[in-house]
């Protein structure tokens, strides 16, 4: 079986995963400098249009290649990929994006847990959510769903022990150093402070997916009365 083994260049670190994919790594933290160099080096294989490779998908520190071994050979996706050049900057486009957020009450359960957590009043709690700039590091567990970060120290609660059995769409969480956004009602054991009106996934636009990696988010705190007319409106 045409399998590559671990190799490692100056900057990144080519691993196999099975005979049909590779994960390129650059590090293990969740920092901006690492997921820009992801997000770079993910471009600049994208432009390469090599034939037989399937999809390409960013992480935290991290790039997965996925192939047709038939097509390319692992072994030579590897080879290709340590010959690309060290420092290869690629144009990125990151949007940013501004979610309105109604904190608290039944839309957000574990909002005061995590004030209480955080030694600070729900007020105080809030603000310091909605106040952070947060980047999207990457989609997954459910389609659309953003992993974004970092959310203050003081908040950045651990999970539930037990999740829960369902979490409504639209549910914004949080667990431990990240924050996120339940695209449809799934199970969950993040830390529910809030819900969105703001649809994140749509399936059947050609574009399902709101965020993107690498795209900035910002929360801003709304009412009962903007919720319900948001819900109702056009999709986002």
């Amino acid at each position: 079986m045409d399998r590559p083994r671990p190799t490692t260049r100056n900057d990144l670190t080519v691993l196999p995963l099975g005979d049909v994919a590779v994960t390129v790594e650059f590090g293990r933290d969740i920092a901006p400098e690492l997921h820009e160099q992801v997000l770079t080096f993910a471009q600049a294989v994208h432009v390469q249009d090599w034939q037989g490779v399937l999809d390409i998908v960013p992480g935290y520190a991290s790039v997965s290649i996925h192939v047709d071994p038939l097509r390319l050979p692992v072994s030579i996706l590897s080879e290709r990929l340590h010959d690309l050049p060290a420092g290869l900057r690629v144009p990125l486009s990151a949007r940013k994006h501004h979610i309105p957020v109604l904190y608290g009450g039944e839309w957000g359960p574990d909002l005061h847990d995590v004030a209480a957590f955080a030694r600070r009043s729900v007020a105080d709690t809030v603000r310091l959510h909605h106040a952070t700039l947060y980047r999207v590091y990457m989609l997954g567990f459910s389609p659309g769903f953003p992993y974004m970060g970092l959310v203050p120290a003081s908040i950045a609660m651990p999970r539930l022990a037990t999740p829960r059995t369902v979490v409504p769409a639209g549910s914004v969480g949080i667990a431990e150093s990240q924050t996120g956004i339940y695209p449809t009602a799934t199970p969950g054991g993040w830390r529910i402070i809030g819900r969105t009106p703001v649809s994140l996934y749509q399936p059947q636009s050609s574009q399902p997916f709101l965020f993107s990696p690498g795209d900035i988010v910002q929360f801003y705190p709304i009412d009962a009365d903007e919720f319900s007319r948001m819900s109702h409106a056009a999709p986002a």
